[in-house]
C-alpha cells in the first residue's frame, strides 16, 4: 500500500495545463476555419458511420469543442478534478484514467448505446476523473455553481451526471462510459493508495 499526501506543486499542474492548451487550440482552429467559411469538425468528431474510415476520431473527438461554454465547463472541471487527482495518483495514473475514460466513453457512444449524432467533447474523460475521485476521496467538500453550499464530492459528481443526462443533445452515453471507468479505476486504486488530506 502506498501512502500519498495531498499537497501542492507546480509540476503537478503541467499535464493538466497541456490538456487544456490542446483543447483550446483545437477550439480556436475550429472557429478560425468556420470564420473563413470552412469546417473541420466533421474530421474530428466521433461518428459510428465514419469511425472505420476515420479511426483517429476516437482520440480527436476528446479534444473537440465548438461551443465556448462547453469548452469552458469541461476545462474548469478538468483543472480542479485533474489537479486534485494528479496529486493523489501521480501523472502516469492520472493520464491512464483520463484517456481510459475517454476511450470507454467513445466505445459506449459507438457500440453500447449507439448515438445517432456525431459526438465531441472531453466530458467522458473528465467524468472519469470525477468518478475516480468520488471513490478515493468521497467526502471532500466541493462547490457546484450555482449552489452556494458545499457538498460531498461523490454527491457532486453523481448529481452532475444525472442532471446532464436530462439535457437534450448531451452525450449521456459518453458520460456513462467515462464515469464507469473512473469508478472502476477508483475501486482498483483505493486498496493501493492511502490518501492523507
Amino acid at each position: 500500500m502506498s501512502r500519498v499526501r495531498y499537497g501542492s506543486g507546480e509540476g503537478e499542474l503541467i499535464p493538466i495545463i497541456v490538456l487544456i492548451i490542446i483543447n483550446t487550440v483545437v477550439y480556436l482552429a475550429i472557429n478560425i476555419a468556420a470564420f473563413s467559411g470552412g469546417s473541420i469538425v466533421e474530421y474530428l468528431a466521433l461518428s459510428r458511420s465514419t469511425v472505420m474510415m476515420e479511426p483517429w476520431t476516437i482520440l480527436t473527438s476528446m479534444f473537440t469543442h465548438e461551443n465556448f461554454w462547453h469548452l469552458l465547463a469541461n476545462m474548469v472541471t478538468l483543472y480542479f478534478f485533474g489537479s486534485f487527482l494528479n496529486r493523489i495518483t501521480g501523472t502516469r495514473t492520472f493520464l491512464w484514467i483520463y484517456f481510459g475514460g475517454g476511450l470507454l466513453a467513445a466505445l459506449f457512444v459507438l457500440f453500447v448505446f449507439p448515438s445517432l449524432y456525431p459526438t465531441i467533447g472531453a466530458s467522458g474523460a473528465v467524468f472519469a476523473l470525477g468518478g475516480a475521485l468520488a471513490v478515493l476521496v468521497p467526502m471532500v467538500k466541493v462547490y457546484i455553481f450555482p449552489i452556494p453550499v458545499p457538498m460531498p464530492l461523490w454527491v457532486a459528481v453523481l448529481s452532475s451526471f444525472l442532471v446532464l443526462t436530462l439535457i437534450p443533445h448531451v452525450s449521456w452515453q459518453g458520460h456513462l462510459g467515462g464515469i464507469l471507468f473512473g469508478l472502476a479505476a477508483g475501486w482498483y486504486l483505493r486498496g493501493r493508495l492511502r490518501v492523507m488530506l
